[in-house]
């Protein structure tokens, strides 16, 4: 079984705005409400595969209802834990001459609420697929990452971490799975600037080195590099095509990663299904579809399995 855990879902709420003038009344000429997180996006990338997965988080208020109830609305299995106090977080996402989005804060997660996720994660099993994505809120602990990996250690269960700074480096001594960094996010870790596929190399084999299994990292346009647990280096250039939608691509890059893995158990094919599903949702207005994944996949000879 595949499980996401998102600790800040929210409501994204999408506007396009033809020519966003700030200090003047803006008017809409798309708009749409989505629940977000980087988990959530996992899981409904997943769904639209062929993966089915159980969404785990937070949520509290009437944001975190409508949440909800979209996440099951999109036939997505959660167990969401109800916070007693705020709301759960709406994002807006501006789409003009130039993206810009608002996040909100989120509610209060008391030690209690911890306590009962990791009552749900107690029950996972050998085999299992977590996924630790995106940031948390100010109120819990920087370490939530390193504990929850910690507190897993020796159930042989596959973890896949995508987060960054600290939160990611900190669990690397726990050997997730999978770590998704984008070229950026490596750079700022070790303090370089990173713009090619090969200038990437180096520092991913450190971030192996330092005990993650496989490590992805995406570069956008320039594409993206895996090396495998086993000490292969698979690279390549991203697949053709308009950019539409930055919002979900690194999250679906994951899914499509985790997809590929499950359909074949072989890493190259898995690093090209996650660099096609995350440039399918990076082409289209929403997230990836399996008819898209296909179209870009055979840009490479490749097809899904």
């Amino acid at each position: 079984m595949i499980y996401t855990v998102t600790f800040n879902p929210s409501l994204d709420y999408i506007v396009t705005v033809d020519d966003l003038k700030l200090g003047a009344v803006n008017r809409t000429s798309r708009e749409n409400i989505n629940p977000g997180g980087k988990g959530i996006n996992v899981s409904l990338v997943l769904r639209n595969l062929g993966y089915g997965s159980t969404a785990l988080g937070f949520e509290a208020g009437f944001t975190g209802k409508e949440i909800v109830r979209l996440v099951n609305e999109q036939e997505i299995q959660s167990e969401f834990i109800e916070v007693e106090k705020g709301l759960s977080r709406i994002n807006v996402k501006v789409r003009s001459n130039e993206e810009s989005e608002i996040n909100g804060m989120g509610p209060e997660i008391s030690d209690a609420d911890i306590k009962k996720l990791y009552e749900q994660l107690g029950k996972l099993k050998e085999g299992d697929i977590l996924v630790l994505a995106g940031s948390i809120p100010a109120v819990m602990s920087e370490t939530i990452y390193r504990d929850i990996m910690e507190y897993l250690s020796g159930r042989k269960i596959k973890i896949v971490v995508d987060a960054t700074k600290d939160l990611l480096r900190n669990v690397l001594e726990y050997h997730p799975f999978l770590i998704k960094p984008n070229n950026l996010e490596l750079g700022e870790i070790y303090g370089v600037e990173l713009k090619t596929r090969d200038e990437v190399i180096p520092y991913a084999h450190k971030l192996q080195e330092e005990g993650a299994g496989n490590v992805l990292i995406s570069m956008a346009g320039e594409g993206a590099v895996l090396l495998t647990e086993d000490g292969k280096v698979c690279q390549s250039e991203a697949p053709k095509g308009k950019v539409k939608n930055s919002v979900g691509a690194g999250d679906s890059m994951v899914a499509g990663f985790i997809a590929g893995y499950l359909a074949s158990g072989d890493y190259e094919q898995a690093f090209y299904m996650g660099l096609c599903t995350g440039s399918a949702s990076a082409f289209s207005e929403g997230m990836a579809t399996k008819e898209a994944v296909e179209a870009l996949l055979g840009q490479f000879g490749k097809s899904y399995l």
